[in-house]
């Protein structure tokens, strides 16, 4: 199975069913050995990458919380060299960036060309969290839909490829591993209260996030919805998709100005 975009024209249900692994899917150590697989040749494809420097990969992951958007960059990305990567977070925004359009916080850490760019969450927080919450109006953040396209088209059009996930986990799954992060010492951490609270819209989630997703999946930054109840699955698409895009790219090595045999008798 791969990850097909998420098409403006259909609709999308996100239903918790469509958090399963796909059957099509191998399971155990076969799909652990399918998953080395890809991660060794993200791995290869991730050096070249880095000395073809003409693109940057930006990587949007979003879900809710417990969907497993640390262990995608800790298992996918976190098998490429850590010199080509970079993960930014964004939380509640501070004074600072709210005195400024709601994409300033998102443009200044867009990775540079050569690198890997992963948000752990994005710009895509001001269209669901502002949404449900009613932060902001409805005649404010329903313009950001077309802002957010605009962004992105801009980024694309300038040498940074957009894969943006959004990491689809069920209702049960998500209360298993919220009370794993209860029950687990090492897992504490982990766990807030608020997140609870967020529990308790869920279906405001559900529509703000098919919203999002049908309306800012485009050609230059296509929205993929992964089934994230298992873990192995997940990766395993996640880092197929990465792979193929990757490959799409006609890397190469770039070759040196100069002829390098007259430098061999220097290191003899």
């Amino acid at each position: 199975m791969l990850l097909k975009p998420v098409s403006a024209r259909k609709p999308l249900s996100l239903s918790d069913r469509e958090a399963s692994a796909p059957k099509s899917l191998p399971k155990g150590d076969e799909l652990e050995a399918k998953i080395d697989k890809q991660l060794e040749r993200l791995c290869e494809l991730q050096k070249v990458f880095f000395a073809d420097n003409r693109h940057a990969l930006l990587i949007v992951l979003q879900g809710r919380d417990a969907s497993g958007k640390d262990g995608v960059v800790g298992t996918v990305i976190g098998a490429v060299n850590p010199a080509g990567v970079r993960v930014n977070s964004f939380k509640a925004p501070t004074p600072e960036e709210l005195a400024h359009d709601f994409l300033w916080r998102v443009h200044k850490v867009v990775p540079q060309k050569g690198t890997i760019g992963i948000f752990n969450r994005s710009q895509y927080e001001d269209v669901l969290v502002v949404r449900v919450r009613q932060i902001v109006p409805r005649t404010v953040w329903s313009q950001r839909y077309a802002q957010i396209n605009d962004f992105e088209r801009m980024l694309s059009e300038n040498g940074t490829v957009i894969l943006k996930f959004f990491l689809h986990v069920s209702r049960d799954e998500q209360t298993e591993r919220l009370r794993e992060r209860v029950e687990d010492k090492t897992k504490n951490w982990k766990f807030n209260a608020g997140d609870l609270e967020e529990r308790e819209l869920w279906d405001d989630y559900t529509a703000a996030y098919r919203d999002a997703l049908r309306k800012c999946s485009t050609r230059w930054a296509p929205w993929y919805v992964v089934p994230a109840d298992s873990n192995k699955a997940r990766n395993y698409l996640i880092a197929k998709r990465i792979v193929q895009t990757m490959e799409g790219l006609d890397l190469k090595y770039p070759k040196p100005e100069a002829d390098l045999k007259k430098y061999l008798k220097a290191l003899e």
